[in-house]
């Protein structure tokens, strides 16, 4: 399964303990689920991790360590050319313009206008919701 992480959910993972870092702890497991990531997302990431309110809770190695794992692990797709306006905050259209872009098939995100998104292509789930979903896939596995 292709997944987008939203960057605020990769952000949580480095930051605390609980469903953020268990979806991320899931993807490098490398079992669970595909990650998809762009040039964009890669880039939001770094700099809201050198956000000095941030730096208290991951050092500047952390962080230099998570990108580039992102970089190694994740696939990586072109940023989309065109962005359509999906959600009230476009911001985060980019996030929907690139999963459809990449056929993924989950978009993993707490931010309530993404969570609105109701159109063509990709699911929007909470950490919680997707964590419960690849638990359900992992007993029809068994």
């Amino acid at each position: 399964m292709r997944v987008v992480l939203d960057p605020n959910v990769i952000i949580s993972a480095a930051i605390a303990r609980g469903a953020p870092r268990q979806v991320f702890d899931h993807w490098l497991e490398g079992e669970a689920y595909e990650l998809v990531v762009s040039a964009a997302l890669v880039a939001e990431v770094a700099e809201v991790l050198s956000r000095p309110h941030i730096r208290r809770l991951v050092s500047p190695a952390e962080a230099i360590r998570l990108i580039e794992v992102l970089e190694r692990l994740a696939t990586s797709c072109e940023d989309p050319a065109s962005v359509v306006a999906y959600t009230p905050d476009p911001d985060d259209d980019y996030l929907i313009a690139l999963a459809l872009a990449a056929e993924a098939e989950v978009i993993v995100s707490g931010d309530a206008h993404l969570a609105a998104y109701a159109g063509a292509g990709p699911r929007v789930l909470t950490p919680r919701d997707f964590l419960e979903l690849l638990e359900s896939q992992g007993d029809d596995r068994r």
